[in-house]
């Protein structure tokens, strides 16, 4: 398995408090890999660090086997595209405006607005399916429009590796499966090695090729969805009581969570019953 973005030994901390420890990484190139894990485990940390957003407090990330640290913005600007949690679009900003800003890394003083420029932005809002909001405010979008426009920011960026955090957040059934799919799309049609992290383990399950489920700041177990979504890792990872089934729609592991009180409350119906 081939990996241009790896890491290895990487602790990563908020002052004195180690969030990640001593982690060994590889992500697959042209997959999508999928982050998950319960609150506080380290996931969105380890993304920043792979996005070269959090320096490392001891081992490295390395891209290409070269340490992300020690090389320029600009080339990993062009070769990660990484999306934060919560992105902040500058006030009354349009939609054209913001997706135009992800052509920035292949900018220099010297170089005006380009053709190859205005192919990218065009192509990233047309794949995203924002082209008709272009000359709307982003401030005025739903939160599945603003979504993906962020994505099409990214996308006419045009790197190779695109990570996401949690680009589901705060978003409808519906939204999140429409980010998702489009994700999903990016990976087929162009190539693209993304990496998601997210909190919906079946979601995760449903898109990821590749699956990492991390603990403590460690990594618990990753590969194949459907070779490591158990009721064990579930009750290991999340502390959960569950049964794992195929989804009858993808095949993939559906997680469904155990629930004791009900059958808590079927003990005490029989038991009212018998009496």
């Amino acid at each position: 398995m081939s990996s241009r973005l790896t890491a290895r030994g990487l602790t990563l901390a908020y002052e004195d408090r180690t969030v990640v420890d001593a982690l060994d990484l590889a992500i697959p190139d042209g997959r999508v890999t999928v982050i998950v894990g319960p609150n506080a485990c380290g996931k969105s940390t380890t993304l920043r660090a792979l996005g070269r957003l959090l320096k490392p407090a001891g081992g490295a990330v390395l891209l290409d086997g070269e340490e992300l640290a020690k090389l320029p913005t600009k080339r990993i600007a062009r070769s990660i595209g990484l999306l934060p949690q919560t992105p902040v679009a500058p006030e009354a900003i349009t939609v054209a405006d913001l997706v135009s800003r992800g052509r920035q890394p292949h900018q220099a003083w010297w170089k005006q607005w380009s053709e190859e420029d205005e192919r990218a932005v065009v192509d990233a809002m047309a794949r995203t399916d924002v082209t008709a909001l272009a000359d709307r405010s982003v401030d005025e979008l739903s939160g599945g429009q603003r979504q993906r426009v962020w994505i099409a920011m990214a996308l006419a960026q045009e790197t190779d590796l695109l990570l996401l955090d949690e680009p589901t957040t705060y978003l409808d059934i519906s939204h999140q499966v429409e980010v998702l799919d489009l994700v999903r799309r990016l990976n087929r049609l162009r190539g693209r090695t993304i990496v998601l992290v997210l909190h919906d383990l079946n979601q995760a399950a449903r898109y990821a090729d590749h699956l990492i489920a991390m603990k403590a700041g460690r990594v618990v177990a990753e590969g194949p969805p459907e070779q490591i979504v158990t009721a064990d890792l579930v009750r290991d990872v999340f502390g959960l009581e569950s049964v794992v089934v195929p989804d009858p729609v993808t095949g993939s592991p559906l997680v469904v969570p155990g629930t004791p009180w009900h059958a808590d409350e079927r003990g005490e119906d029989a038991a009212a019953a018998v009496v």
